[in-house]
């Protein structure tokens, strides 16, 4: 499952928050997966990794923030599954409106390049 690309301009963001634990699309796109399926092996198959790799991010989620992002039980979808909890709600929301801000503070800039890419190829 493929989720909304960012802003134009702005393909990739990642929040450092501590020497070595960061938030980035990868990690966020994971979440709304889950979210979506209620599965991390789900929400991990549709990104293209396997269930031990997303698991591993889950963990690095859930140990970075100090606080469980993702509830789990066992069993799968039908007995169980996993859900983002309250805090994951609020960690995706506000990382989602970083990407829009981000996007939106650069686009002037973005966009003076892009003429300047128009302007060089017109030259040749």
């Amino acid at each position: 499952m493929k989720t909304a690309k960012p802003t134009i301009g702005l393909s990739h963001l990642r929040v450092t928050l501590s020497e070595d634990f960061y938030i980035g699309p990868g990690r966020a796109d994971l979440l709304e997966g889950i979210k979506a399926t209620g599965s991390i092996a789900a929400a991990g198959k549709g990104m293209g990794m396997s269930y031990k790799r997303a698991w591993s991010l889950v963990q690095a989620l859930n140990e970075g923030f100090g606080a469980p992002l993702v509830a789990t039980s066992r069993g799968g979808s039908a007995q169980g599954g996993a859900e983002l909890t309250a805090a994951a709600h609020e960690v995706l929301a506000r990382y989602r409106h970083m990407q829009q801000a981000a996007g939106e503070a650069i686009a002037a800039d973005v966009d003076a390049l892009r003429r300047l890419m128009t302007d060089r190829a017109e030259d040749k």
